[in-house]
């Protein structure tokens, strides 16, 4: 039997406690469909803005417009990330229902209407161009092209076996938006490179991530670069944490970071390879953890920038 809307369950795979558990009742279900209570993402989802940033700034320094912006960029990465789960939650609530980990998000659940999501929905694309609009002209064109990918993007697992890369592709737009704001162009090569590392790191941490529904994934049909990968996994992932740090070294060189730079670059080596001792894809447990360390990872190398610019 489908529970009340409004009833509240929690989710497998959140924060084992949150502010979200002492929201009122009613506004529970719609925390959860926003991930409220799995706040990775938000970081994310807001770390490639904060890194494409001072990694623009490298030559000239930051500013206090700067400051502004990262947080203009924080406040949008929340509301685009609640709105992009809403989205996802949207068009794979019947998947969904068939996977052990999802079972329980609001609309696999009958927590949350339909309907009820879709205006959800809007409000929070509502915040985001809200937050968008405040930036340069280049930045806000740029913005708006990341709506294709995000619509794009919950189809992928059915047509393909890497649906880490276009999440890739859609979490790291930022970086180019960031570019755009900065430097008045998208395509700077510093941002190129910059976006193209971004991609394959979390195509690395997102098939971590991905290690816990295989078993699930295959008997639904849903495909991933887990299950593409195969018995090859850690390789594959240590692959793309290698090229990802060759072209983050690649866009220090293009943008003129100092020798500080090699300090910040060096914790940021030292803790994205660390996440692979001991990495088994068997662990769900393990998974999620390593997954979740890769937003101190990503502070890491925002500070790397910073220190480049010294």
């Amino acid at each position: 039997m489908t529970e009340p809307l409004n009833s509240d369950r929690r989710v497998a795979d959140s924060a084992p406690t949150s502010w979200v558990d002492r929201a009122p009742v009613g506004w529970r279900p719609y925390l959860r469909l926003a991930r409220y209570d799995r706040p990775v993402g938000f970081w994310l989802l807001a770390l490639p803005c904060w890194i494409g940033l001072t990694a623009a700034r490298v030559e000239t320094g930051l500013g206090w417009t700067d400051l502004y912006w990262a947080i203009l960029f924080g406040v949008g990465a929340v509301a685009m990330r609640g709105a992009g789960c809403t989205y996802n939650d949207i068009v794979d609530r019947d998947l969904d229902a068939q996977v052990a980990r999802t079972a329980d998000r609001p609309l696999a659940a009958g927590t949350v209407s339909l309907k009820a999501a879709w205006g959800f929905l809007i409000a929070q694309c509502l915040v985001g161009l809200l937050v968008l609009i405040q930036l340069p002209w280049p930045a806000i064109l740029t913005g708006l092209a990341a709506l294709a990918l995000v619509a794009a993007y919950p189809f992928m697992k059915r047509i393909t076996w890497w649906p880490q890369a276009w999440l890739g592709l859609t979490f790291n737009w930022g970086v180019p938006v960031a570019g755009a704001a900065a430097l008045g162009t998208p395509f700077a090569p510093e941002s190129l490179t910059l976006y193209a590392a971004m991609i394959a790191w979390t195509v690395g941490y997102d098939t971590v991530y991905a290690c816990q529904d295989m078993e699930d994934d295959a008997l639904v049909g849903v495909k991933s670069s887990a299950r593409a990968m195969g018995d090859h996994i850690y390789r594959g992932v240590a692959i793309c944490y290698a090229i990802s740090l060759v072209l983050v070294l690649i866009t220090a060189v293009i943008a003129g970071a100092g020798l500080f730079f090699a300090l910040g670059f060096a914790a940021y080596t030292v803790h994205l390879f660390g996440q692979l001792r001991g990495f088994d894809p068997d662990d769900g447990e393990g998974c999620l953890k390593r997954f979740k360390a890769n937003q101190v990872t990503g502070l890491i190398l925002v500070g790397a920038f910073v220190l480049g610019g010294i």
